[in-house]
C-alpha cells in the first residue's frame, strides 16, 4: 500500500478511507512509537485532542480518544477548536502530543488526522514512518502491549483551552484594532467561536458570515475557498476589510474595502514590512515557495527584504524558518507562519496582525497591499506525460530558455512535475496576460511533444 502519511498527516473519505479502526489503530501505534523513542521518560503522558466541526469528527475523536487511554496516554480532549489552536495548547500545556482531527479546506465528506510532537511542532517524517509500520504490523495480527488497572489513561474535557488560545491571540498584538469594522468569514469551520471572540476582544467591530457550523456545512460555498460571499459582505456593510478562514483555520486570505482579494503573497509583503518596522523581521529575511508571485519577490528587493524561496508546501517553508531562525514565511494560499508566536500557519493570527497594521498605519488594506503588484499568472496542466523527464530533455530546455529570454526580468517560467499525478505544471507569469497564455501555451504544448 502507499504511504499512509502525506504532507498533511493522514487524509481521506471518513469511514470509508479513514476508519475508527484506523484512527484508533494510528493512535495507539503514535503513543507506542513515541514511548520507544523515549519521550515520555519518567512521567505520565498526556495529550490534547482537537477537531473540526465535521459530523464524522464526532466518531473519529471518539477513536483517537479510545486508542490514547488504552495505550496509557491521558487524555485532555479541547473540542472544536482550530489545528493552530491544538498546536499552540499541546505546547502551553507541556503535553507529550497533540491530535487534530481535520481536513482542513478539503469538502465535508473528507477528514484528516495530524499529530503534533511535543512543544506543538509537527512530527518528524522518520516518526510519521515508524507510527506507519507499527500500525500496519499490529493491524495484521500482532498484539499490543496494553496496560491494565491505574495504568489506563484518563480522559477529561478542557475547556478552557478556547479561553487559554485567544488570550494568548490578543496578547501577541503590537496594538489594539478600536475603530476597525472587519467581516470574519469561519467557513462553518473549527474558528467559527475563536475567531469573532479575539477579533472583538482586540477592540474591532465584527460582523460575522459562514459562523455556524452544523457538521455538514463546513467550506460550503464559503472560507478562503469561496471568496464571493465575503466580497459582497465588506462592501455591504462598509467593513474596513474582511478576512476569510478555511476548515481547520491554518490559513487566512483577505479583502480590501472595495471587496478585492488581497491573497498570501500580498498579506506577506504587509506583513514582512510591518515586523521590519517592529525590528521583528529576523536577518530582515521571508521565506516562500517557488510559486511566489514574480511581484512579491521584485517587491521584497525593492524594498531590500531578502526573500529565501523553497519547494511547494508549507511543511517545507517551516523547516527552512526553523533551521535558520527566521520569524516569517508563508505561501500564495494564505498559510502565514510566524514563528515568535505559532508552530504552524494560525489563520486568526495572521488576520489579526494584517488588521492591526491597517489600525496601526491609518491606511486602508488596499493601500497597503499594493506594495506589490500581482503579475498575471497561467498555470496549465499537461497530463500524460512522462515526469520524470523534465530536467533531461534538451528540447525542454531550449524552449523554456527561448520563453525566458523573452519575457526578462518582468517574467518568469516555473515547470513542476506534480507530486501525485502523472502530469507536468506549466506557470508562467508576465506584466501581460495575453503574453502570459501565449508563452504558456507553447510550452504546454512542447512538454507534450517532448514527453509525451
Amino acid at each position: 500500500m502507499g504511504r499512509l502519511f502525506g504532507t498533511d498527516g493522514v487524509r481521506g473519505v471518513a469511514n470509508a478511507d479513514l476508519t475508527a479502526e484506523m484512527a484508533l489503530g494510528l493512535s495507539v501505534a503514535a503513543a507506542h512509537v513515541l514511548a520507544e523513542a523515549g519521550t515520555f521518560e519518567g512521567h505520565r503522558p498526556t495529550a490534547v485532542v482537537g477537531r473540526d466541526p465535521r459530523a464524522s469528527g464526532e466518531f473519529l475523536e471518539a477513536a483517537v480518544v479510545a486508542g490514547l487511554a488504552s495505550a496509557g496516554v491521558d487524555v485532555l480532549r479541547v473540542g472544536v477548536l482550530p489545528t493552530p489552536a491544538v498546536a499552540h495548547l499541546t505546547g502551553a500545556l507541556g503535553a507529550d502530543l497533540g491530535v487534530m482531527l481535520s481536513a482542513s479546506h478539503n469538502a465535508m465528506p473528507d477528514n484528516g488526522i495530524k499529530f503534533f510532537a511535543r512543544g506543538g511542532h509537527k512530527l518528524a517524517d522518520e516518526l510519521e514512518d515508524r507510527i506507519e509500520s507499527v500500525y500496519e504490523e499490529h493491524r495484521t495480527g500482532a498484539p499490543w502491549d496494553r496496560p491494565t488497572g491505574a495504568g489506563v489513561g484518563r480522559v477529561r474535557d478542557y475547556e478552557e483551552g478556547l479561553e487559554k488560545y485567544v488570550a494568548h491571540l490578543v496578547g501577541v498584538l503590537p496594538n489594539r484594532l478600536d475603530g476597525l469594522r472587519i467581516v470574519l468569514d469561519e467557513a462553518h469551520g473549527a474558528a467559527a467561536a475563536v475567531s469573532p471572540e479575539a477579533f472583538t476582544r482586540a477592540g474591532a467591530q465584527v460582523v460575522t458570515i459562514g459562523a455556524e457550523p452544523d457538521g455538514l456545512n463546513i467550506n460550503d460555498g464559503c472560507g478562503s475557498t469561496h471568496l464571493d460571499k465575503l466580497k459582497a459582505a465588506v462592501v455591504e456593510h462598509g467593513a474596513a476589510l474582511g478576512i476569510a478562514h478555511d476548515g481547520d483555520a491554518d490559513r487566512c486570505l483577505a479583502v480590501d474595502h472595495t471587496g478585492e482579494e488581497v491573497d498570501g503573497d500580498q498579506i506577506l509583503a504587509v506583513l514582512a514590512l510591518a515586523m521590519r518596522e517592529r525590528s521583528a523581521l529576523r536577518s530582515d529575511t521571508v521565506v516562500a515557495t517557488v510559486m511566489s508571485n514574480l511581484g512579491f519577490k521584485l517587491a521584497m528587493e525593492r524594498e531590500g527584504i531578502r526573500l529565501v524561496q523553497t519547494a511547494v508546501g508549507d511543511r517545507y517553508v517551516l523547516e527552512e524558518m526553523k533551521s535558520q531562525g527566521y520569524a516569517l514565511g508563508g505561501e500564495q494560499s494564505g498559510h502565514v507562519i510566524i514563528l515568535d508566536h505559532a508552530t504552524t500557519g494560525d489563520g486568526t493570527l495572521t488576520g489579526l496582525l494584517l488588521a492591526a497594521r491597517v489600525a496601526e498605519s491609518g491606511r486602508p488594506l488596499r493601500e497597503l497591499a499594493s506594495v506589490m503588484e500581482r503579475l498575471p499568472q497561467v498555470l496549465v496542466n499537461v497530463p500524460d506525460v512522462d515526469k520524470s523527464r523534465v530536467k533531461t530533455s534538451a528540447e525542454l530546455a531550449a524552449a523554456v530558455g527561448e520563453a525566458e529570454r523573452e519575457l526578462g526580468e518582468t517574467g518568469r517560467v516555473l515547470l513542476r512535475p506534480s507530486g501525485t499525478e502523472p502530469l507536468v505544471r506549466v506557470m508562467v507569469e508576465a506584466a501581460d496576460i495575453d503574453q502570459a497564455r501565449s508563452v504558456a501555451g507553447r510550452l504546454a504544448d512542447v512538454v507534450k511533444s517532448a514527453l509525451g
